[in-house]
């Protein structure tokens, strides 16, 4: 691809000419689940398997009974335990660079390094490209599972192995604005009509200790959702270790973020419980740079840096999805 300045190539803009040392980020998308997916510490290291394993507790104990005196005590086993299974799924991204650039780019001449200026470039990719993959419905080739698979639209779906049409304990719940949770005919959602939807789902998700902690939503949702909060709104930035810095509003206490342009789907909002999200990383591969590689018949350096992990959930009714 050409440079969008003609005079200022990649090779003039990290040499030579006087001008600010750094390289400004054009290219980052909002991240925001990303951001807190890391931050919030869902993030767990493997260190090999042939897939990724998640055990559930899927059934009550059918040995539970009130009983007196010499009454026979049910002693029968229950099946009681299964598990979920995620694949492996990989991603490289390179950086190439001719040695003759490289020359160019080295010495005194040199105002920041080139290699190191297309390192942070693959990195920014890879986490927009990546925020865009958690959002997926992972039928790409070698692509992760993404919300559109693991909190799906319909409910339903086979995921980790598990048919949710067979065993409904799977499915996750839907708040259809054509089909409302409560009845009734079908809401155009807006900025007055959001929040009776959201108190639906909501309410539909809490279970004891278990309620909705992040609430996700594309710009039309989220645009709905603020100005439905009129005098009332509660701005957060979050602490930085929750939510990386990514202003927020509230509802009950749940951080609700805008995470538009990373790759959501238009006209939705998910209503999360990360308590039973994961994303599983080899411990060998979280973006870790391969050793550099020289071509025998070319002058160039490559360096490569990969991947491997999936984004994985244990709980799927514990997790909700509004549309249209």
């Amino acid at each position: 691809m050409a440079s969008p300045n003609a005079t200022f190539t990649e090779l003039v803009t990290t040499t030579l000419r006087n001008h600010a040392k750094d390289v400004k980020d054009n290219i980052s998308n909002n991240n925001a689940l990303l951001k807190v997916l890391t931050a919030k510490k869902n993030v767990r290291y493997e260190d090999g398997g042939l897939t990724i394993v998640v055990n559930l507790d899927y059934a009550e104990n059918g040995t539970y009974q009130r009983f007196a005196g010499y009454d026979q005590l049910n002693i029968g086993a229950s099946d009681v335990l299964t598990a979920a299974e995620f694949a492996w799924r990989q991603i490289a991204i390179s950086i190439v660079a001719n040695g003759e650039d490289l020359r160019k780019n080295s010495g005194g001449n040199r105002i920041i390094s080139l290699v190191k200026s297309r390192m942070k470039n693959a990195i920014r990719t890879f986490k927009n490209n990546f925020s865009s993959d958690l959002y997926s419905d992972g039928t790409l080739a070698n692509q992760i599972n993404g919300l559109q698979a693991l909190v799906a639209d319909a409910g339903t779906g086979t995921v980790g192995g598990i048919n949710s049409s067979t065993y409904t304990f799977w499915k996750n719940i839907v708040q259809s604005a054509a089909a409302p949770l409560d009845g009734g005919g079908a809401v155009t959602v807006s900025a007055t009509t959001i929040e009776a939807l959201m108190q639906y789902l909501w309410m539909s998700l809490v279970r004891g200790n278990d309620v909705t902690n992040l609430i996700v939503a594309d710009g039309v949702y989220f645009n709905y959702y603020e100005t439905s909060q009129v005098s009332q709104k509660r701005y957060t930035s979050g602490d930085d270790s929750v939510s990386g810095g990514i202003v927020s509003l509230k509802y009950k206490n749940a951080d609700v973020m805008y995470d538009g342009g990373s790759g959501i789907p238009a006209s939705h909002m998910y209503f999360l419980n990360t308590d039973y999200i994961e994303l599983v990383v080899h411990k060998d591969a979280d973006l870790v740079e391969l050793p550099e590689a020289r071509p025998i018949n070319q002058d160039a350096a490559i360096n490569i840096l990969i991947w491997m992990g999936n984004l994985v959930i244990s709980n799927r009714q514990q997790q909700g999805v509004m549309k249209a």
